[in-house]
């Protein structure tokens, strides 16, 4: 399975765990133009790929995360009643 069947490929990015650097399991490929996007989706999306069923779509804006409040606190009772 190769997305260039589908149209040019302009760019590829694996996502990693930063901190072991071992693969997520999924990344992005951008293509040329609309039309070879929407045929590389054709083409790949629900189609087996190494034992695993791909997900081909559209890349969505990450939703905001909430900010993660620092679990570890100096100054003894802050919060407590």
């Amino acid at each position: 399975m190769h997305f260039s069947q589908a149209g040019n490929v302009k760019s590829v990015a694996l996502i990693t765990d930063r901190a072991t650097g071992r693969a997520k399991g999924f990344g992005f490929v951008e293509m040329s133009t609309d039309e070879e996007t929407q045929k590389a989706i054709s083409m790949f999306h629900g189609k087996d790929f190494m034992g695993r069923v791909i997900t081909v779509n559209i890349a969505r804006p990450r939703e905001e995360r909430p900010q993660h409040r620092n679990r570890y606190r100096s100054g003894g009772n802050e919060g407590r009643a």
